[in-house]
């Protein structure tokens, strides 16, 4: 490897604050702030919005959407009236 061109590869906490979840793993992220983690040393602390511990994907917890209305909007814009079926390749 050639010296003084790679970041450094250091110890970073990523804590997740809206699901109280933090884990320490090694990065390059560059940070301006720091935390003291349970080893009782001091990290640089990166804040993340989602993680394993808040994404409905891992927790199983699905946010309902409102399709009804995008349906609606949608046979709105393209001139389809709600009730009214396509017959094509129907046999009566």
């Amino acid at each position: 490897m050639k010296r003084e061109i790679h970041p450094e590869y250091r110890p970073v906490v990523f804590q997740d604050p809206s699901a109280d979840f933090a884990f320490l793993t090694r990065s390059t992220i560059r940070t301006k702030e720091t935390i003291v983690w349970e080893d009782g040393n001091t990290y640089p602390l990166a804040r993340v919005e989602i993680s394993s511990a808040s994404h409905p994907f891992f927790t199983g917890k699905q946010k309902l959407v409102d399709t009804a209305g995008r349906v609606e909007r949608f046979e709105r814009r393209y001139g389809r009236l709600a009730g009214e079926r396509g017959d094509a390749g129907r046999r009566s």
